[in-house]
């Protein structure tokens, strides 16, 4: 009898453990993003996370660090490919791989409607990009569309539609040979700087300008120093959300397909609204006191022009001819 009940405490308490394991959440991770709370990408990150933890039935709990808490974006690209944090969205760093630049290729696209199809999930760049990506152990799973980039200044420049004019100003650029040639090629100086060194180098005035980024960016981290926001569409800024690869790999093929699943609707979801911000972000800037100076599609072929015939020769072999071929389809 005593030895019955004791079978029958055993299998209580195993089957009460079992129950508190099962209701656990299988998986806590981390994912870095780079805007301050309440903005656009923070909000879709939100969304993603409380999908995930929703649909897996509160297995996947994501842990949100906005505003680079964790970082410079570079940084924890690096990390998230060592598995020190699982999951970042971010613009991407090229300084471990040129070919990377490949996404961010002066003029690659000109509208909204070639950047819907060149950057979506399964586009011959985006393969590469996911290729590339792997050679860090990260694992590409979707976009997050931004803006096309422009220029912001604290000081009026010379002929601004004309690239051939000399600038006379300093601008900080990403440390990123494309943005250091381009930024050149439309009249600047530019000077390398990170991200997260940009607004104490304006504020100082070791530059008096910024490329790399668009009106969102600028008013978001830059409206208090701010006079001038040049929209010559240098770039198109596109977000990537990935993952440490060794942790995808070890992740049932459910949780992978549930995961890509949430991802692309997030990037898809992300593609009807972002034209329409970006130009809300625009008015953002001229509301607050900065003057917005856009361009004539003539000018803006003008720009697109002078960098396809200075800037992709001089960074093919950076980038590597092949990838160039690849995604221009040469």
């Amino acid at each position: 009898m005593r030895k019955s009940l004791s079978v029958l405490v055993v299998v209580i308490i195993f089957i009460s453990l079992f129950g508190i394991l099962g209701n656990a959440a299988n998986y806590q991770w981390k994912i870095q993003h780079i805007r301050p709370t309440e903005t656009s990408v923070d909000k879709d990150v939100n969304w993603l996370v409380d999908q995930l933890k929703e649909r897996s039935n509160g297995r996947i709990v994501i842990d949100i660090f906005p505003a680079s808490q964790l970082g410079d974006y570079t940084v924890v690209q690096e990390r998230v490919g060592l598995g020190d944090i699982e999951m970042q969205l971010a613009c991407l760093g090229t300084a471990m791989d040129p070919g990377l630049m490949i996404q961010s290729l002066p003029y690659i696209v000109s509208n909204w409607q070639e950047a819907s199809e060149l950057y979506a999930t399964g586009s011959p760049l985006i393969d590469v990009v996911a290729d590339l990506l792997k050679k860090q152990n990260l694992k590409l799973i979707s976009g997050w569309p931004c803006y096309f980039g422009g220029i912001c200044l604290t000081k009026e420049p010379p002929s601004p539609a004309d690239p051939d004019v000399p600038k006379n100003i300093k601008i900080r650029v990403p440390p990123q040979k494309s943005f250091e040639l381009c930024a050149e090629a439309l009249g600047y100086i530019a000077t390398p700087i990170a991200w997260s060194e940009a607004f104490t180098s304006l504020q100082t005035g070791i530059v008096d300008g910024a490329i790399g980024a668009g009106a969102e960016g600028y008013y978001a981290n830059f409206r208090d120093l701010a006079k001038y926001f040049l929209a010559v569409n240098d770039h198109f800024e596109m977000w990537y959300f990935y993952m440490n690869l060794d942790l995808w790999n070890s992740l049932s093929e459910e949780d992978k397909q549930l995961i890509q699943e949430v991802a692309t609707e997030l990037e898809k979801k992300r593609f009807t609204v972002a034209e329409e911000e970006e130009q809300a972000n625009m008015q953002r800037l001229r509301d607050y006191g900065i003057e917005v100076i856009t361009f004539t599609d003539e000018e803006l072929a003008g720009f697109a022009k002078k960098n396809k015939d200075l800037v992709w020769p001089k960074i093919r072999e950076d980038i590597g001819p092949e990838i160039m071929d690849a995604v221009l389809g040469q």
